[in-house]
């Protein structure tokens, strides 16, 4: 039975692809940003070995003493393991390559598929307040990805305006259903985000068709485009917000973020 005297608990997104290169963490990272600039209190959940989201977070590799490695395999308390980052209401549980061993360590883990699902469940996250929690998954639907998905309510999904982009969506759909019938029932997808889109490309103006064709409304109105400054942040350690905030990139994550939004507020309306 749920405590009524504990702060609404925060809404978590599972930003997720099998495929590498779609702009899955850009698109965690950015959106996140937008979403703390317009005052929401947000949290990224940096589960990809890589740590580029934690790279792109201004977030050193040697300034990552606890990360999601210590959170979900030694059960380290979540005040030991979230940062703030240098972008306001944004903050950061980093990742790095230990984290590349998790699924071998899970696989004996009774618990396996709800340890991340449990940890940002702790009443110590009330304290912070969070209103998104946003988990930048791995290019792989593996054990940190499930984590990911039980911990979730929705997955967000970014697919890149390229040949083949509708081809693994089914495998991914897939998975989404057998975490539903498995452990998280009310688990949905929050929506699917079209990246690196050229509007002078028949090619993504094809991919576009054809998702919105297949989709329907689960596609955001919003695209995300092919631009420089998006693709430069991250050398920066920054969000693209942060970067160039006039930039096409930057325009295009805020209208994300207020489309995201947007949903919300219809359901709870």
């Amino acid at each position: 039975m749920s405590d009524p005297t504990r702060p609404r608990a925060p809404r978590i997104i599972a930003v997720a692809n099998q495929k590498g290169g779609v702009g899955k963490t850009t698109t965690t990272i950015n959106l996140g940003a937008a979403l703390a600039e317009q005052g929401l209190n947000v949290l990224v959940v940096d589960l990809d070995p890589q740590g580029n989201a934690s790279t792109g977070l201004g977030i050193e590799p040697t300034d990552r003493e606890y990360t999601t490695y210590e959170l979900l395999l030694d059960d380290i308390p979540l005040p030991e393991v979230i940062q703030k980052t240098d972008t306001e209401n944004l903050s950061l549980i980093p990742a790095t390559v230990d984290l590349s061993s998790a699924d071998i360590e899970l696989i004996a883990n009774e618990k396996r598929s709800y340890l991340l699902h449990d940890a940002l469940r702790q009443p110590a996250i009330d304290e912070y307040g969070f209103d998104i929690v946003l988990i930048d998954c791995p290019p792989s639907l593996n054990l940190l990805t499930v984590n990911a998905m039980v911990a979730a309510h929705s997955v967000l999904v970014p697919l890149q305006s390229e040949f083949f982009a509708l081809e693994g969506l089914s495998q991914l759909m897939m998975t989404i259903r057998e975490v539903r019938q498995s452990a998280n029932p009310n688990l949905r997808i929050e929506g699917v985000v079209l990246t690196m889109y050229d509007a002078r490309n028949n090619l993504s103006q094809q991919v576009e068709d054809d998702a919105r064709s297949n989709l329907g409304e689960l596609v955001y109105r919003t695209v995300i485009p092919r631009n420089v400054r998006v693709s430069e942040a991250p050398s920066y350690a920054l969000p693209v917000l942060k970067y160039d905030s006039a930039s096409k990139g930057a325009a295009a994550y805020r209208a994300l973020a207020q489309e995201l939004l947007s949903t919300y507020t219809k359901t709870a309306a």
